[in-house]
């Protein structure tokens, strides 16, 4: 499972020309699944998600987490993450998770992150053609993988 986390001062997901979802100041998170991910990886992740210190406080310009800023969380599925480039100019998504596999442990993930947090968290819509817009802050952009635990 991948993550990739952008720290934002606003994000917004927008569905067929329609607001579906918006933070201020949080994490926009877009979470890859792999066919091999299962409910250890989401917990691993979410406690590392929601403990990571990389908002500023009045120490540093990364120090604090998200929840001593009181931030929000907008989580989107993107299968993309797990393209392999190895071969040809196409991306190949064969380690990509079924769509039946990677929509459970999305909403696994949202809700192991909504029990481990209370902040807001908000979501894209599984399987939807999404426009995400974002402000992001720093900028400061983190990949984690779950099988690399970096």
């Amino acid at each position: 499972m991948r993550l990739v986390i952008q720290r934002a001062n606003k994000a917004k997901v927008v569905i067929n020309n329609q607001l579906y979802a918006s933070i201020s100041k949080g994490l926009v998170v877009l979470l890859g699944i792999e066919e091999d991910d299962d409910l250890s990886d989401i917990k691993w992740l979410v406690k590392k998600l929601v403990n990571m210190r990389i908002f500023p406080d009045e120490k540093h310009p990364i120090n604090a987490s998200i929840e001593e800023v009181n931030g929000e969380f907008l989580v989107v599925s993107q299968f993309t993450l797990h393209a392999s480039t190895k071969k040809g100019n196409r991306p190949s998504f064969i380690k990509a998770a079924s769509p039946k596999k990677a929509e459970e442990l999305y909403l696994n993930f949202l809700d192991e992150l909504s029990l481990q947090t209370k902040l807001t968290v908000k979501s894209g819509k599984f399987g939807a053609s999404m426009d995400i817009d974002l402000v992001n802050h720093g900028p400061v952009t983190i990949l984690i993988d779950s099988k690399n635990k970096e």
